[in-house]
């Protein structure tokens, strides 16, 4: 039964969309809205097949902005991760400081990051790097956290040092949340990117909307957020592939 209702979930979602659709299209022709405040969903499909070669075209310095800053993200998240599980003062001082971080809007320290980063690729990075650097850190602490207390204790028994207990123990009981924060990590990594754009940039899709937005293009901006959204659930797929063959005992085990 609970597989039955798993497959019917992407049919549902689908139907449940349509209908969204066609209720927006009929509401915008009934009501008379003007196109440039909210354009119907067929001109949106217009709009994105006209421009979908330059959107590919922006998407690409995009997708390196968030490709690069996730990466940076899950480097740092992992090693500082390792550092507080080694030491519990560490942790107990920076974990609170990770909370706090996350109180500080990004766009409030985007002049900051313009004046020291310039208006390349490295500013975008930055921004992908703290909108995904929190959710990877807390998602690997806890799930170190949540390993067997008894194992840990079993090899302590047997003389594993703390790296050994780390490595062996903590880190793989840690990979199912890893992969948990890696893919919320995923789906924030092209809005981070899209955010350094809007910072200042020559190329992106960020780039793109703020044109089209100037220009009153209101089914262009359309047709980027679909783009985004697109590259954003690929992500995600991506993450869940390789979950599934980094840790396929976990998969196996819920399948039970």
């Amino acid at each position: 039964m609970i597989k039955r209702s798993v497959n019917r979930i992407p049919v549902s979602a689908l139907a449940i969309m349509a209908v969204l659709l066609v209720f927006w299209e009929a509401a915008v022709r009934v009501t008379g809205m003007p196109a440039w405040f909210l354009p119907p969903p067929s001109r949106v499909f217009t709009a994105l097949m006209e421009t979908l070669p330059l959107l590919l075209e922006h998407s690409r310095y995009t997708l390196l902005a968030a490709l690069t800053g996730l990466t940076m993200a899950v480097l740092v998240a992992l090693v500082l991760a390792v550092v507080m599980a080694l030491s519990p003062r560490i942790r107990q001082g920076v974990y609170p400081l990770l909370v706090f971080s996350q109180t500080i809007p990004i766009i409030t320290i985007a002049p900051l990051l313009v004046i020291w980063f310039g208006f390349g690729i490295m500013p975008k990075v930055v921004v992908v790097t703290l909108v995904c650097f929190f959710p990877v850190a807390v998602s690997m602490v806890e799930g170190m956290q949540a390993a067997d207390a008894d194992m840990v204790k079993l090899l302590q028994v047997m003389g594993a040092s703390r790296w050994q207990i780390i490595r062996l123990m903590l880190i793989p009981a840690a990979l199912p949340s890893f992969f948990a924060g890696l893919k919320i990590a995923g789906t924030y990594a092209m809005m981070g990117a899209v955010i350094g754009e809007w910072l200042g940039a020559s190329n992106g899709l960020g780039v793109f909307m703020t044109r089209a937005a100037h220009a009153y293009k209101a089914d262009s901006v359309f047709a980027a957020i679909i783009i985004i959204s697109l590259i954003s659930l690929l992500l995600f797929a991506l993450i869940e592939l390789i979950a599934r063959l980094t840790i396929p005992w976990y998969y196996n085990e819920r399948r039970k």
